[in-house]
């Protein structure tokens, strides 16, 4: 028993490995934005986005590794607190989907919307539930209990390796999109529909 929570077997790594994979790929709030962004913006201009998603939160891993999540257990408050900053924040982003312009847009009268940053991806992990849920699943079902530096480091270096490439996948079919969605009209339809889709993500959020 004393072993076991000190190691970690093959198994358990492929273990993480699919669910890593899963959770990356499947819809959320990162995966939404980066469709959006990479059918408004292309898939060049989305690179800082991407690598402030998978930055932000395998940072967000190593921290809770380190012990930050036991703060949230210990004062449950600040999760609540923090649950329903990042819900008004994911509003916004909606709105700002939704309004979004074509980045080549000659409309003098309107400014058009720039991509997210490398910074404030970083940032949003934060306010982000699903993000909140995926990293702590990260750290209390594959860390064993008493892991090591090393153990979390590789664990959150695996995440990174995964994350990128498949978070990626959202923006890069968001730009195959964009020669579709040359029509203003059919931009529109796109950005509501992608906000409405943020704002739908907001769901899990609300029934805990």
């Amino acid at each position: 028993t004393s072993e076991r929570q000190h190691t970690m077997s093959t198994d358990t790594w492929l273990a993480f490995a699919l669910f890593a994979f899963v959770s990356s790929i499947t819809p959320g709030p990162n995966n939404t934005m980066l469709l959006a962004s990479g059918v408004n913006f292309g898939f060049v201009r989305s690179l800082p986005h991407m690598a402030g998603v998978t930055v932000g939160f395998c940072l967000m891993i190593l921290l809770m590794g380190l012990g930050l999540g036991s703060v949230f257990v210990r004062f449950p408050v600040l999760y609540t607190v923090l649950r329903y900053v990042g819900g008004t924040y994911m509003l916004y982003l909606a709105w700002k989907i939704f309004r979004s312009q074509p980045a080549s847009s000659t409309d003098n009268n309107t400014t058009a919307a720039q991509p997210m940053g490398f910074t404030a991806a970083a940032a949003f992990q934060w306010v982000n539930p699903k993000a909140w849920v995926m990293a702590l699943g990260s750290v209390t079902t594959y860390l064993p209990a008493q892991h090591t530096p090393w153990q979390l480091l590789a664990l959150v270096g695996l995440m990174g390796v995964i994350n990128m490439p498949t978070t990626s996948t959202w923006a890069l079919f968001g730009s195959r999109l964009r020669r579709y969605l040359q029509e203003p009209v059919f931009l529109r339809i796109f950005n509501t529909l992608a906000a409405l889709a943020l704002v739908a993500s907001l769901y899990p959020l609300l029934i805990h």
